[in-house]
């Protein structure tokens, strides 16, 4: 299946949202949509394209209503995203939705494309968690690719799981809390003894922090 979602926020105007396939959103408050599973996807031979487009002055607080998992087909583990992000001058964007689990069998590959004007405001974050109780032989890939104006921002990729450069039975990390911010004058900094915080040279932050599952969150 393919699931197409586009979400368009223009300044002084409620969200427009245009979504075709497993994936839709519902606007939840002026500036802000969670988005909302419709069918099972991401199944093994899904691709999934999302689009969220922030206009010039326009504000957006994007979330989602559950967590999202990804699961093997009868035809083959392999699921697609690709995620195209673009905030237009003085916009600001704040998306964190619900982590995505990769199920046991399954591979998931998601590429993140990021366009932000130089006074714009950005926060996305992203939870991975490789596998659920008792699985362990999933495997996520995701690659980053922001960019500030024309300006180059980060390169990023990482991998998680079964077949990864890092895999093994008993030390390799299965969960991922990533969450680039733009921007964003903090230093360096180490947190706890699997997450780090590392500045940007064009500007902004990544904070990365890979364990063995993600740390429970209280409401």
């Amino acid at each position: 299946m393919r699931t197409e979602l586009r979400i368009v926020a223009a300044a002084g105007s409620l969200p427009e949202i245009h979504a075709v396939g497993g994936l839709a959103a519902r606007r939840t408050a002026p500036d802000q949509v969670h988005l909302i599973g419709t069918a099972a996807t991401p199944l093994g031979g899904d691709e999934l394209d999302i689009r969220i487009l922030v206009g010039a002055g326009a504000r957006l607080t994007v979330r989602s209503v559950a967590a999202t998992i990804a699961l093997p087909s009868a035809a083959t583990a392999l699921s697609s995203a690709h995620w195209h992000f673009e905030v237009g001058a003085g916009g600001q964007l704040d998306f964190d939705p619900e982590p995505t689990i990769i199920a046991g069998g399954a591979q998931h590959h998601a590429r993140t494309t990021v366009r932000v004007a130089p006074d714009a405001r950005l926060r996305i974050r992203e939870r991975i968690q490789i596998g659920r109780t008792g699985e362990d032989d999933g495997e996520w890939r995701g690659d980053l690719l922001a960019d500030i104006g024309d300006t180059p921002l980060l390169r990023h990729r990482l991998h998680l799981g079964r077949d990864s450069a890092t895999d093994d039975a008993l030390s390799a990390p299965r969960a991922l809390d990533s969450e680039l911010v733009y921007p964003d004058t903090r230093p360096a900094e180490v947190h706890g003894l699997d997450g780090v915080l590392l500045p940007l040279a064009a500007g902004g932050s990544l904070y990365t922090r890979l364990a063995h599952a993600l740390a429970a969150e209280l409401v």
